[in-house]
């Protein structure tokens, strides 16, 4: 084993040597040098030795920055979903189904970043210019000072980068571009986790936003190793189902603004259009109430929602009865059908239980319980909840309700959208709401009771 390089230092000034004196040539103090301690143990060959590097400073919690500088795109749900607008030197991720909008909207995003005066280069590893520059001329951006290239190889994506100096780069997508130092192919491992560090790395040191697409697995989540979205200071998902013109942007995380932020869009034929309201989009297509429809009153990020539950209870043919689910969690299914055995006394053995929740949304918060228990109730008894309730609470496993989150905010939501009553979980705060009803119950079987006329 090769023996550790020593060095020395002086105390007084901090000069190095390659061996010990008694006094220090550059300060000329005597007896100051001594020998330095390593910084790693174990051999040099593994470890970083005995050489030291230059200090990190240092600061305070105490210290004041001024806010990173924000350009808004003139999209204002993308703009919410990013936290208030694009940060400098920031790197985005963006994830999706295939052909659910992400080069759409991005290139859509990348027009309004340029008439904002962002140099922005538009970087596609999928498709030919020519094929981008269609898409443009049916958007109708062709007017947009977007620089337009059609690349894969990483070293060269780079250099036109360091040589154009752009504000924005959109790269289009990360399992397209490979590295001429990594061995394997495109779209591999060790490929994707190359580029997106580059890429990164790269933007933070040149002061540029870089937003990067990245492909999904049939699980949903983002093809590639899960240190990219680690890398990244923003993780966006793009939902939707192709049978609804509705398409969500949801922030997964984000370094600069609120986590669970959605934006809504409406894919229309000129394009990916913004949806203010999307509330009263979610509902637009209720008709007459039925049993199993409930309106649940929800939050996603900072922005309350209010989407319609649909569920189905029906004799079931097999042995072993079905439980499907469309925008939900199945195993949270699974234990409400539970609770509402165990402490209400309502089996659904033998029944086959569908669920869903309408136009396309997806819900993950745990508000949602009470709405499911009751759209399961009234599909069972065949009775409906009133037109003009919504319902929102959290059921534990004792059937006891929950009280939730920002339930002022789901209430005036409620009732700008006409709704006149509301049941929801006693405890917390009680807010008062001009217009609205609210019928606080203490567990799952006063709710029973008091909705459906049984315990």
């Amino acid at each position: 084993m090769a023996k550790a390089k020593t060095s020395f230092s002086c105390s007084a000034c901090g000069s190095v040597f390659n061996k010990w004196s008694g006094r220090c040539d550059n300060c000329g103090e005597w007896n100051t040098i001594s020998e330095d301690a390593g910084i790693s143990a174990g051999p040099s060959a593994a470890t970083l030795g005995n050489s030291k590097g230059r200090t990190v400073p240092l600061t305070d919690l105490r210290t004041e920055e001024t806010p990173p500088p924000r350009t808004l795109s003139g999209l204002a749900e993308l703009d919410r979903v990013l936290g208030g607008g694009l940060v400098p030197a920031s790197a985005i991720l963006v994830g999706g189904d295939p052909g659910i909008g992400k080069s759409t909207l991005l290139l859509q995003a990348a027009a309004e970043f340029a008439r904002k005066g962002l140099k922005t280069i538009y970087v596609s590893g999928e498709e030919a210019s020519a094929q981008v520059r269609m898409r443009a001329q049916r958007l109708a951006l062709t007017d947009a000072p977007v620089k337009l290239a059609a690349e894969t190889n990483l070293r060269d994506i780079l250099t036109t980068l360091d040589q154009e100096k752009p504000q924005l780069a959109i790269i289009d997508s990360i399992q397209t571009m490979w590295s001429d130092s990594v061995g394997s192919a495109p779209g591999s491992v060790s490929q994707v986790r190359a580029a997106a560090h580059e890429l990164t790395s790269y933007a933070k040191r040149k002061n540029m936003a870089v937003i990067i697409v990245g492909h999904v697995t049939k699980e949903g989540q983002i093809a590639g190793p899960r240190v990219v979205e680690h890398m990244v200071d923003t993780v966006l998902y793009f939902e939707g189902e192709r049978g609804h013109q509705f398409r969500v942007l949801r922030a997964v995380k984000n370094r600069f603004g609120a986590a669970d932020e959605i934006g809504v869009f409406e894919m229309t034929g000129g394009g990916l259009s913004e949806v203010t309201n999307p509330s009263a989009l979610f509902l637009s297509e209720r008709g007459t109430p039925a049993p199993g429809s409930v309106v649940f009153a929800g939050i996603e990020g900072t922005r309350p929602v209010l989407v319609e539950l649909q569920a189905l209870v029906a004799p079931s043919p097999h042995a072993q009865p079905r439980r499907a689910v469309v925008g939900w969690d199945s195993s949270r299914l699974a234990m409400i059908l539970a609770v509402l055995e165990a402490r209400c006394g309502i089996p659904f053995t033998g029944l086959d239980v569908y669920l869903n929740v309408a136009g396309g949304m997806k819900i993950n918060e745990p508000a949602a319980d009470l709405a499911v228990a009751a759209a399961l109730l009234s599909a069972r008894e065949d009775a409906s909840i009133p037109a003009d309730t919504v319902v929102f609470g959290e059921i534990s496993l004792s059937g006891a309700l929950r009280p939730v989150s920002q339930t002022e905010n789901r209430l005036k939501e409620a009732q700008k959208l006409g709704f006149t009553s509301a049941i929801a979980p006693k405890g917390g705060k009680s807010p008062s709401v001009a217009g609205m009803a609210l019928n606080q119950l203490a567990d799952l079987t006063q709710f029973v009771g008091d909705t459906f006329g049984a315990g």
